[in-house]
C-alpha cells in the first residue's frame, strides 16, 4: 500500500504549480497560432525572394484553383456556359479603322501596362498607335514591313513553324535555323519556318536595317507595324495565324512556339502528326492547362484585372511555349478573335477563342511530350519529347548536335552508362572493405 501511494497515485499539486502549467499551455497555444498565421500570410505573397520560379510562374501560381474532377470531365464547353454572359469578352465594338493610322484606346486600360501603352502612343506616325488592352482588332490592322507571301508556293505544305521572337534575338534565330528549324528535319515534307517580329523600340539599339539584311538572306521573317513588347504577344500570335490563313491556307499543320524553346521537330512529325494519316480538322493540342484561376496580384507580370476578365476560371488552354493545330484552325481562331476583347496573356486568349468556337484542345498521346519548363537533358529523354523550355542559343546547338549523333541508340547508350556507373560503385565499395 505504501508503494502504491508513492508511485501510483497522482501527486497533489499546489496552486502555484497549476498556475504555472496553465500559463505554459496558453503560451504554447498562442505561439502555434502565431506561427500558423505567419505561414498563411507568407504562403499568399508573390514578392518573397527565392519563390520567383514557383509563384511568378503563371501556371504554378494558379495551381490552387484546380477544377473539381467532375468539372474537368465535363470539358471546356460545359464549364463555359455562363462565361460569355460574364465579362470574359465584351459585346462587339465597331471595327477599329487603322487606315488613317488612328486607333481608340480602350477606356478599360490594363493596370500596370501604362509604360508599354505610353511607349506605343508616342511612337512616330509611321506606326499605328497601339490599342489599349481590352480593345479589338480590325480584320487587317497592321501593315507588313517584311513579308514572305510566296513562302507556300508548294501546295503540299505539311508543317509551318510560327516562332515568336524579338527583333534583337538574332543569335536565337540563327541557332534555330541550324537546329530544329532547319528544313532537313522535315524529311522531304513541305516545311515553312517563320519568325514573327514587331517593331523594335528606339531604346533597344537594334537597327531595322540589320533585320532587313537578315530577311534578305534567309527569307523567313514576318514583321508588322506593332510594337514588339511582351504585352503585344497576343497580337503577334494572331498576326501569325492571319498570315497562315491568307498566304498558306492549304497547310496541314501549324506549330506556334517561342525562340527560347527546344523543339524535337522530327519526333513531332513522325510520332504526333504522322504524315501517313489523313489530315485532321479542328485539331489543337499541346500542354493542357485545366481549371486555372486568373492572377489577381497587381505586382505580377501575369496580373489579370477583374474588369477585363471577371470569371474565376480560365477555359482550357494550351501553354504558349508550344502548341500544334491543324491548318484550318488558323483562320477560325483569327476570325473568332475579332469579336473578343484582347487580353495580353496570349495562351489564355487563344483558349478563349477555342471556347467560343466550341473546340476542345486534345490531350497529346503522352502528357510529357510538351513541357513548358526546362527538362534536364539526356539523349534518351529528349528523343521522346517535343518541347523543352528556356534554352540559350549555345545550349540549343550543343544539345541538338548531341541528340542527332545519338538519336538512333539514345536510350541504349543511357542504359550502358547507367550500368557502367553501377559497376563502378560496386567495385568502389568492394575496395573499401
Amino acid at each position: 500500500m505504501q508503494w502504491r501511494r508513492r508511485h501510483c497515485c497522482p501527486i497533489k499539486m499546489t496552486w502555484n504549480i497549476k498556475r504555472s502549467l496553465f500559463r505554459t499551455h496558453v503560451v504554447g497555444l498562442l505561439s502555434l497560432a502565431l506561427l500558423f498565421t505567419i505561414f498563411l500570410f507568407f504562403s499568399h505573397q508573390d514578392w518573397l525572394p527565392g519563390r520567383l520560379g514557383v509563384r511568378e510562374n503563371p501556371v504554378a501560381y494558379t495551381m490552387r484553383g484546380l477544377r473539381p474532377v467532375k468539372e474537368r470531365v465535363e470539358g471546356n464547353q460545359s464549364s463555359l456556359r455562363g462565361l460569355w454572359k460574364d465579362t470574359a469578352y465584351a459585346a462587339a465594338k465597331p471595327p477599329v479603322n487603322f487606315s488613317s493610322h488612328q486607333s481608340e484606346v480602350s477606356s478599360q486600360g490594363m493596370v500596370g501596362l501604362d509604360s508599354s501603352l505610353s511607349a506605343n502612343n508616342t511612337n512616330t506616325n509611321s506606326l499605328h498607335r497601339e490599342m489599349g488592352v481590352g480593345g479589338q482588332l480590325a480584320p487587317q490592322p497592321y501593315r507588313y514591313v517584311l513579308n514572305e507571301p510566296y513562302k507556300c508556293r508548294d501546295s503540299s505544305t505539311f508543317l509551318i513553324l510560327l516562332i515568336a521572337a524579338e527583333p534583337g534575338q538574332v543569335e536565337a534565330r540563327n541557332a534555330i535555323r541550324q537546329t530544329w528549324g532547319n528544313e532537313s528535319v522535315a524529311m522531304g515534307l513541305g516545311f515553312v519556318r517563320l519568325f514573327l517580329l514587331g517593331m523594335a523600340s528606339s531604346r533597344s539599339g537594334y537597327p531595322q536595317s540589320a533585320i532587313k539584311e537578315e530577311s534578305l538572306q534567309h527569307h523567313d521573317i514576318i514583321q508588322q507595324e506593332y510594337m514588339d513588347t511582351y504585352y503585344n504577344l497576343t497580337i503577334k500570335t494572331l498576326m501569325g495565324m492571319n498570315w497562315v490563313a491568307e498566304y498558306c491556307p492549304q497547310a496541314r499543320y501549324v506549330m506556334k512556339t517561342d525562340s527560347d524553346m527546344f523543339v524535337n521537330t522530327e519526333y513531332l512529325i513522325q510520332k504526333l502528326l504522322k504524315p501517313e494519316l489523313l489530315s485532321r480538322h479542328n485539331y489543337f493540342t499541346g500542354y493542357l492547362m485545366r481549371g486555372y484561376a486568373p492572377n489577381r496580384n497587381k505586382d505580377s507580370k501575369w496580373y489579370m484585372p477583374p474588369e477585363l476578365y471577371s470569371s474565376e476560371r480560365y477555359p482550357i488552354f494550351c501553354s504558349g511555349t508550344g502548341y500544334v493545330f491543324s491548318g484550318d484552325m488558323a483562320e477560325k481562331i483569327y476570325k473568332a478573335s475579332l469579336s473578343i476583347r484582347r487580353l495580353h496573356l496570349e495562351d489564355v486568349y487563344v483558349g478563349i477563342c477555342l471556347a467560343k468556337l466550341r473546340i476542345d484542345p486534345v490531350p497529346p498521346p503522352n502528357e510529357f511530350l510538351f513541357n513548358h519548363w526546362r527538362v534536364s537533358y539526356s539523349s534518351c529523354k529528349y528523343s521522346h519529347l517535343i518541347t523543352s523550355h528556356q534554352f540559350q542559343p549555345s545550349e540549343l546547338i550543343k544539345y541538338w548536335n548531341h541528340l542527332q549523333s545519338n538519336k538512333h541508340n539514345a536510350c541504349i547508350n543511357m542504359a550502358k552508362e547507367k550500368s557502367g556507373r553501377l559497376r563502378h560503385r560496386k567495385l568502389h565499395w568492394e575496395n573499401l572493405r
